[in-house]
């Protein structure tokens, strides 16, 4: 097994090390294509995979990440296929055993010409990072983002009361995306939702049997969870990620669609500030650019909408490490969080809010 897994490393030219990570990954999309090839065939690692992950085992709702020794939360891509490129090529050379990476959702976008791309990169990211000693199924976590929440409802169309009435909000949480990536009109479906119970069975039906077509993506769809939550040392509280919201009044397990839609305000208070050190989400449906608040961090940057691609790096107690920020053509800057003293920590954020919104300036905030 060990001889046909340095074959696929050296066949996919990366460079497997638990220290130094995975680099010289493959820049063209075709040679990263034909490279999961080989690795599923020579490792076995396919998309079977998935359902072979210690998340689906431990919760069907929500992913517990443990005590890692870094967790890399990414923001919405809304389909922008060259920052997440970008992106996974930082990612690959800092991921090392024990760390952890969580998609925060809306991977997809209703513009984007690239949707197809961005799953097939996605799946084999996720099958390039198995291949490190050490690393598991259970240590990539995919979230539902409001796309993929609305993807899922549109398949039990059927069962809503009013099915016409259920599209236009699905397709107001961009679930077009997902309709596009499969090739499905937008006034067809509009015409089905109101035909009858019948017909949009048969429709849906029909959806089912296009994403089961596309490899890798029904189990994807499977793996994805409604937030991720890590379970730190003693005495410390637990940070969680969410997809887009969350409503401090209310238990995790009470959210509902909380998570993807709620009227209260992105905020840290009450019961939720008594049980979370910190709450990540990765979608802003206001576009508001990322917020990196003491408490509730926003890491919408508006990738797919003209914005970066955001990647927070926490610790298990949801202190922010490191913060990625990927703009066009390849350009990718970090900015790392190192001082522990508490003034230190919060200049730090401010640095980092700046990068966001300036990314151009990120080199001369870190002195570089």
């Amino acid at each position: 097994m060990q001889i046909l897994r340095k074959l696929a490393v050296d066949f996919c030219l990366f460079v497997v090390d638990g220290d130094k990570g995975v680099s010289r990954f493959p820049k063209n999309r075709k040679t990263r294509i034909e490279s999961l090839l080989f690795i599923r065939f020579s490792c076995s690692i396919s998309a079977s995979a998935f359902v072979e992950s210690k998340v689906l085992i431990v919760n069907e709702k929500f992913a517990e990440l443990g005590s890692p020794r870094r967790i890399w939360a990414v923001a919405a891509v809304h389909g922008d296929v060259d920052r997440l490129l970008t992106l996974h090529d930082h990612i690959a050379s800092r991921f090392s055993v024990r760390d952890r990476l969580v998609y925060l959702g809306n991977y997809l976008g209703v513009e984007s010409r690239n949707n197809a791309a961005v799953m097939e990169e996605i799946l084999v990211f996720r099958s390039a990072l198995l291949c490190k000693t050490g690393v598991e199924a259970s240590d990539i976590v995919y979230l539902r983002g409001p796309a993929e929440e609305a993807w899922q409802r549109l398949l039990r169309l059927q069962f809503a009361p009013l099915p016409h009435q259920a599209l236009e909000k699905l397709l107001a949480s961009g679930v077009e995306s997902y309709l596009r990536l499969y090739g499905v009109s937008v006034t067809d479906t509009r015409s089905v939702a109101r035909a009858g119970s019948l017909a949009i069975t048969r429709w849906t039906n029909h959806l089912r049997s296009l994403q089961r077509s596309a490899p890798g993506h029904e189990k994807l769809m499977f793996t994805m969870r409604r937030a991720a939550f890590t379970n730190p040392a003693a005495e410390q509280k637990r940070a969680l990620f969410v997809p887009a919201s969350f409503d401090p009044t209310r238990s995790l397990d009470d959210q509902g669609e909380a998570l993807w839609w709620t009227a209260a305000p992105f905020r840290v208070t009450g019961r939720a500030q008594s049980s979370y050190s910190r709450i990540v989400r990765g979608f802003d449906s206001v576009n508001g650019g990322a917020d990196l608040d003491d408490l509730a961090v926003t890491l919408d940057g508006g990738c797919g909408r003209g914005g970066p691609l955001v990647c927070g790096c926490f610790t298990p107690a949801g202190k922010l490490v490191e913060l990625v920020v990927t703009g066009g053509r390849g350009e990718l800057e970090s900015l790392p969080y190192e001082r522990e003293i508490a003034n230190d920590f919060h200049d730090s954020e401010e640095q980092a809010q700046a990068l966001v919104e300036q990314p151009d300036g990120l080199m001369q905030a870190i002195g570089a």
